[in-house]
């Protein structure tokens, strides 16, 4: 017990021990701040490979649309339902299920 007592009375312990909870919890960069901070950039390195995966996609879809006649006519019909003059085109729409 006299142990801890000389322990607490220790001037570079209680001045260790205050530093340490202020930074722990006082601090502009505490430990939840520092958690919040590696979630978020977690959730942006996510996000900024979604999007490198979309402009590698898109790439591809603009060299195959450049470079083939037929995608590009495909494309067309699908995407912006364009026709020809002598043909009909009828638009399915799936019904959503509440």
């Amino acid at each position: 017990m006299k142990r801890f007592l000389n322990l607490f009375r220790n001037k570079y312990f209680l001045v260790s021990s205050i530093f340490l909870v202020w930074m722990v919890f006082f601090d502009r960069n505490d430990l939840f701040s520092q958690w919040e901070y590696h979630q978020q950039v977690s959730k942006l390195k996510q996000e900024r490979d979604f999007y490198q995966k979309e402009t590698a996609k898109v790439h591809q879809d603009l060299d195959e649309l450049t470079s083939n006649k037929e995608k590009l006519e495909k494309f067309a019909r699908e995407k912006y339902l364009m026709k020809k003059d002598n043909e009909d085109v009828f638009v399915i729409v799936k019904e959503k299920k509440d």
